[in-house]
């Protein structure tokens, strides 16, 4: 099995060589094809030069150079794109990570799962602005997504190239990797992989990531859940919505019928008119979610499913163009 080693890269000059020889030697030790993809995320230390070189020099190695600095995320979807091998492992570039891992993640694909992602269960990191927020984290997606994890924040990885490329990576959702692979129908295992204290350079996270992180979780439940029928989220908040007004509505007529009560300015007609409005409005938002649920899946010819593995099936003869694609071809 052919291996694709894809690390992210911002203004890690000193750790590159010691990178570029401690993945190839244990590369090399495996025996496997590989492929060594370096992404150079708008460095200004000095790393475009150093990867030049190891380009050069190592025809395994391959590197991805940014205009600027567009973040981790985005480091790795180039990356996983750039890939051309059956597996691609993720990897960081501060040496934090050790390859030395990659065997045994290599291993846990080869008895059948599709990603196997690390847990750096003896984390060397300082507690109050690393591993305490990480874990508080950790905790919070695992209850919100159903999914358990111990580590999301652990970059090493190992996944089926073509379930990698599946995935659309925006923001800071490179840490959701796992959970949208799982809602993609792939078989995920947690390992508990090695981790080394930084030896050069600085950490490029802090605390502040926290609020981030949230935000893409609240993007990444209503993926996982809604975006196939958001009409089940938005729909279900319109029937609330109109249930709370039906009942003030019923409470407001019986005020002003029983007992005479003035309407003017009275919080439950107040109520009744609001609810009403944002039932309607939920309603509309949940169509307009489906149309555009569609024309996500259908634009980007991917369908709401994913198949593991076929036999004896044929690809399907490709649909005849109507007059408007005649017409454009």
């Amino acid at each position: 099995m052919s291996v694709s080693v894809v690390v992210p890269i911002y203004n890690e000059v000193e750790n590159i060589p010691l990178l570029h020889r401690a993945v190839s030697d244990v590369m090399q030790q495996l025996g496997r094809p590989y492929e060594l993809i370096l992404v150079n995320d708008g460095s200004k230390d000095g790393s475009n030069a150093a990867l030049e070189r190891l380009a050069q020099a190592d025809p395994c190695v391959k590197v991805l150079e940014f205009r600027r600095n567009y973040g981790q995320t985005a480091a790795m979807q180039a990356g996983i794109q750039a890939a051309s091998y059956e597996v691609t492992v993720l990897l960081d570039g501060d040496l934090q990570n050790d390859p030395t891992d990659i065997p045994m993640m290599l291993d846990k694909i080869d008895e059948g799962y599709d990603l196997v992602h690390g847990w750096r269960k003896n984390r060397q990191d300082t507690f109050i602005n690393r591993k305490l927020p990480s874990k508080v984290a950790n905790w919070i997606i695992s209850k919100v997504t159903g999914f358990p994890v111990h580590d999301l924040g652990c970059t090493l990885k190992a996944v089926r190239t073509e379930i990698a490329q599946e995935l659309q990576l925006y923001g800071e959702m490179h840490r959701f990797i796992p959970i949208l692979a799982h809602w993609r129908g792939a078989r995920c295992v947690e390992v508990v992989t090695n981790h080394h204290p930084r030896r050069f350079g600085q950490s490029k996270y802090g605390i502040s990531r926290t609020t981030r992180v949230i935000l893409d979780l609240m993007t990444v439940k209503y993926l996982i859940q809604y975006v196939v029928s958001p009409m089940k989220l938005f729909g279900m908040i319109g029937l609330v919505c109109g249930l709370v007004a039906s009942l003030a509505g019923v409470g407001t007529l019986w005020m002003k019928l029983a007992s005479g009560v003035d309407m003017t300015g009275n919080p439950l007609l107040l109520l009744t008119c609001l609810s009403a409005m944002l039932g309607v409005q939920f309603f509309f938002m949940g169509m307009l979610g489906e149309m555009c649920s569609r024309i996500f899946f259908e634009v980007r010819g991917m369908p709401n499913y994913a198949i593991r593995r076929t036999w004896n099936v044929e690809a399907p003869a490709a649909l005849p163009l109507s007059a408007g694609d005649r017409r454009a071809a």
